[in-house]
């Protein structure tokens, strides 16, 4: 990394920048042409932030936003990223842009996307919010819209040349005068997987034909020759051009980074599930009222509602769980792709039989391999030594009240909390063990939230180590839903 202690340019953000997001800042900057020294090319300016989760690439692109937009560079912005993550650009700039602007996240039919997008026009900057699907699909009416600047997000979403979404992001990257790539690494399973990525963002780097891309650099091995192997005489020049584009950053190089990271990753629930959800706070609210309100009542009836934030519910009738919602999984399969991206391992904690198996139905469709502790599991020793030693192992999964104690997961710097249960001591000592002896990475800790539902309320009252089931009967006697 660079080590430009200061930003060339002013960054229009609202909270102090760590020392590597100033020098990702004044990369891209330089290749974007705000700062002097690059002569602009017909195929317009690209850079990549190539940084790992947890490093700040969102809060640096929106400060490389407001740069471009105050220079009076741009005036339109297109972000791309994978549906999950869509609503966090959202809230990123609310929280950090300090600049005029006003930002619309394309959601709902194609008819009403389209007329989203139609009236985002005026003034201020216009910064647009679509998933990747939508963007091939709505592909005739973004490049009418005419970005100014079209970012891609977790570009390795695109590594694929041929698919449809990789085809319109070159096209709509082609009439852009401006382009990023943000991923925690372009390089995932096959280096050939840059090819796609990097046309996007300077298609100057490695050319417009993969086919030449892929026979300078790579020898093609295998039955029916059908595997690329790079060339290892080839090797320095793919990372020199790769580069010179391109900011890295890693959890292990960002030295200013604190030592504990929290990520709140807000989840919408489908519209049927949240008008189950709403129909059983309104249940549990008047159940409430007709009986005695006590701790006790009060928690079994929120124990309902946070199992279906998690996707499931249960039967009066049984012990059976039916799958309500499956928003929280496709959110954590995103994440889990990411980190496996970076070549990096996972913890992932629930609290729930239910979700810890369709946890484990996710990985073993996606053919991934992981360790489980949760009620039950008698080899947990073994399941951790897997987990901490075999790089063929990249998930644990473990139980809110059964993987808390006694083991050690510092393999792993991530760690995703499905759901939560009401247990500060529970929840600390999860979170402990990434963070101890042994571990050599800040670590980052990413919550799943139902939006508008009481996980919101359990994750505000373990981080502000409050007592959850009084706050709750106290709603109740000053006349409040507990619930809300």
């Amino acid at each position: 990394m660079n080590n430009d202690n200061a930003p060339l340019l002013p960054m229009p953000i609202r909270v102090k920048p760590y020392k590597h997001q100033i020098t990702a800042f004044n990369f891209v900057c330089k290749k974007l042409g705000l700062l002097p020294g690059l002569t602009y090319s017909p195929t317009g300016y690209g850079a990549a932030l190539l940084m790992e989760m947890g490093t700040g690439k969102t809060l640096t692109t929106i400060a490389v936003e407001g740069a471009l937009y105050n220079s009076g560079r741009i005036r339109r912005v297109l972000v791309v990223s994978p549906l999950s993550v869509t609503g966090v650009w959202k809230d990123e700039h609310d929280a950090y842009a300090d600049f005029d602007y006003t930002l619309a996240v394309l959601k709902g039919s194609g008819e009403k996307k389209i007329d989203t997008l139609r009236h985002m026009a005026g003034q201020p900057l216009q910064v647009v919010v679509v998933n990747y699907e939508s963007a091939w699909r709505l592909e005739r009416e973004l490049a009418v819209w005419k970005p100014d600047l079209i970012v891609a997000d977790e570009g390795h979403k695109i590594k694929t040349h041929n698919i449809a979404a990789s085809k319109a992001m070159h096209r709509l990257g082609a009439v852009a005068k401006y382009r990023l790539l943000l991923t925690g690494t372009p390089v995932t399973n096959k280096a050939i997987d840059i090819f796609s990525q990097y046309k996007f963002v300077d298609p100057r780097i490695f050319g417009q034909s993969f086919y030449s891309f892929r026979n300078h650099y790579f020898f093609m091995t295998g039955y029916g020759n059908h595997t690329p192997v790079l060339k290892k005489s080839m090797e320095e020049e793919l990372t020199r051009r790769m580069h010179f584009i391109a900011f890295r950053a890693t959890k292990k190089d960002c030295l200013d980074l604190p030592e504990t990271t929290d990520i709140i990753r807000k989840v919408e629930l489908e519209p049927k599930a949240m008008k189950l959800y709403q129909s059983l706070v309104k249940e549990s609210y008047a159940e409430l009222s007709n009986g005695e309100v006590t701790i006790t009542n009060i928690l079994t009836k929120l124990l309902r509602l946070s199992q279906l934030t998690g996707g499931f519910i249960g039967s009066d009738e049984s012990s059976a769980t039916e799958q309500v919602s499956t928003a929280k999984l496709e959110v954590l399969e995103d994440i889990i792709d990411s980190t496996l991206e970076e070549g990096r391992k996972l913890v992932i904690i629930a609290r729930f039989v239910p979700e810890l198996d369709a946890i484990c139905r996710l990985l073993e469709k996606k053919r991934i391999n992981y360790s489980l502790i949760k009620g039950g599991i008698k080899d947990r020793d073994e399941q951790v030594a897997r987990f901490q030693n075999d790089p063929d192992v990249p998930i644990f999964v473990g139980q809110v009240a059964t993987a808390g104690l006694g083991i050690t997961l510092t393999a792993a710097s991530t760690m995703v909390f499905y759901s939560l249960d009401y247990s500060m001591s529970n929840f600390e000592q999860c979170k402990a063990r990434i963070h101890r002896a042994g571990q050599h990475m800040p670590c980052t800790y990413i919550y799943l939230t139902a939006q508008g539902t009481v996980d919101e309320k359990v994750l505000k009252a373990l981080k502000s180590k409050a007592n959850l089931a009084k706050t709750l009967v106290d709603d109740y006697r000053y006349g409040n839903n507990p619930f809300i």
